[in-house]
């Protein structure tokens, strides 16, 4: 009988732990700060962050396979579509940033802009 009584109980626990699970921050805080994809998508003040917070940590210098970190860097996997393919988790690239959750949608969409936009240093 405490056999069964602890079996039960773990399940019970289980199921109430994974019930409070969530992996992408716009639906954990869905108003936490507005979206505005109406403005300019500046290199230096909105790609450039995110590309620091999400990716040059693996890939500045080298590392990772793929080399960011500069103007000149970004703009060419912008340009041949792997950076927006890779946050998008688009088909036929590789899923970035590997091993965390997927960036916001308006920060996938605010890089998409500044590609759309022809990769401009501004």
């Amino acid at each position: 009988m405490k056999k069964l009584v602890g079996i039960i109980s773990t399940i019970v626990m289980v199921a109430s732990l994974q019930s409070c699970y969530y992996d992408k921050a716009d639906l954990l805080y869905p108003n936490s700060a507005a979206c505005d994809t109406t403005a300019t998508a500046s290199y230096s003040t909105k790609v450039v962050p995110l590309l620091n917070a999400q990716c040059y940590s693996c890939h500045r210098g080298g590392s990772g396979g793929i080399t960011m970190g500069t103007y000149a860097t970004d703009k060419a996997i912008a340009v041949n579509g792997k950076l927006y393919g890779s946050i998008n988790h688009s088909s036929g690239y590789v899923a970035m940033p590997q091993g965390a959750p997927k960036m916001s949608s308006c920060n996938i969409a605010l890089v998409k802009k500044w590609v759309d936009a022809g990769s401009p240093n501004n």
